[in-house]
């Protein structure tokens, strides 16, 4: 796709031009040359690019090599002409999201999404432990958090007047506004963090000092630059051509690197009657926001980012998860299970609800985001199967 075609439509069009109008606009004139008589006769269906097959349904992006027609949204035309190629709109209600409880008695995850700018997507998922408070603060405020480093925004009456000051105290100090989204990620993680410690020792409840969570959180720009920041064992994974893209990496004592931190900081390791290893023996994670009590033992809010651009013609989804679904199902068969699907929403259950069936206890939560290649990658030989071998899921998947 030009540039030159692309402005074209923007003269004609609208930024609500559907697929079939950028079609028309850039092959009416070849369309009108070029008809063909299907079958050698002409009492029959002519066929065009439009009508390959004579069947008189409209050729699809995907016809063209550009993206698969299941996700019916318009182009977004001023990123379409800034990278040289249409791209697809992603519209908040086709976002699908699930939340189990499981077998606990209280489900400490929690998930958002929501569109910062014209350009900006928000997509998130929070794992929470020792209690819901550093989840629910996160998934609160951090949304705004990154808006205020992005765009200086002042807190406004969407923030608790009550962390008003607390909150906005660290993000006057960050101006002028950031453009890489790795930076703004970064940063919004660590004044999060910050954040929460000054309301915990503000608050009167103790309980809060030992109250932490994971956080993956994704940022679309455009509808084509994907960035994701993340501590803990939430994961973020872009589904590419039928296969997993992992763009997280757990933060667990396994790691080398990981827990040679926690011993320099003073911290150690020990492991539980099941063999898992965790921090001072308490933490299962090497990264948290939260934990105020494991600061000082290298436990630490900087997380870990990624950024990539996707390809449209190739990629069907991002999906979010936390770790009561990761521990079960590895990130081959999360692809599988929702390409198998017709919506997001009914993606993000069918996950949440494989996990259980595999034995999760713990709370389970996907978010699913579908970008142009939904529902082109579908196999129709998988199978659901619940005697699979552990050792093929978990969190070494």
């Amino acid at each position: 796709m030009s540039t030159a075609a692309l402005i074209t439509l923007v003269r004609s069009g609208g930024n609500q031009v559907r697929r079939r109008v950028l079609l028309g606009s850039r092959l009416l004139q070849d369309d009108r040359r070029l008809t063909l008589t299907c079958h050698g006769s002409t009492s029959e269906p002519q066929c065009s690019r439009f009508d390959p097959d004579g069947s008189g349904c409209p050729a699809t992006w995907d016809n063209f090599g550009i993206w698969d027609n299941r996700i019916d949204e318009p182009i977004l035309l001023p990123p379409s002409i800034k990278y040289g190629k249409p791209i697809p709109q992603i519209s908040l209600a086709n976002v699908g999201c699930a939340s189990h409880i499981g077998k606990r008695k209280e489900n400490e995850d929690r998930f958002g999404f929501a569109r910062l700018t014209d350009e900006v997507l928000y997509f998130a998922v929070y794992d929470g432990h020792g209690g819901p408070a550093a989840a629910d603060f996160c998934h609160t405020h951090m949304e705004k958090c990154i808006k205020n480093i992005c765009f200086n925004n002042s807190p406004g009456d969407s923030i608790d007047q009550n962390l008003q000051h607390l909150i906005w105290d660290h993000f006057k100090d960050l101006l002028p506004k950031e453009k890489n989204l790795e930076t703004v990620l970064t940063l919004a993680f660590l004044e999060i963090d910050k954040a929460f410690a000054r309301h915990a020792r503000l608050s009167a409840d103790a309980t809060l000092l030992t109250s932490g969570t994971t956080a993956t959180v994704a940022l679309l720009r455009d509808g084509i630059e994907l960035v994701v920041a993340s501590v803990g064992d939430s994961r973020a994974i872009l589904c590419r051509k039928g296969k997993p893209m992992k763009l997280t990496t757990d933060h667990t004592p396994e790691r080398k690197d990981e827990k040679e931190r926690i011993k320099k900081c003073g911290g150690f390791i020990a492991w539980n009657s099941v063999g898992q290893p965790h921090v001072n023996g308490r933490l299962a994670m090497t990264r948290s926001l939260g934990d105020l009590d494991l600061k000082t033992s290298g436990v630490i809010a900087e997380p870990e980012t990624k950024r990539i651009n996707l390809h449209h013609a190739d990629d069907s989804f991002l999906v979010l998860t936390t770790d009561g679904i990761n521990f079960m199902v590895n990130s081959q068969e999360i692809c599988d299970f929702v390409n198998q699907c017709h919506d997001p929403n009914e993606a993000a259950h069918a996950v949440t609800e494989q996990a259980i069936q595999y034995g999760t206890e713990d709370n389970s939560t996907a978010v699913v985001v579908p970008f142009g290649a939904w529902g082109k990658y579908k196999n129709s030989e998988i199978n659901f199967s619940f005697s699979r071998s552990f050792a093929s899921s978990g969190r070494w998947a």
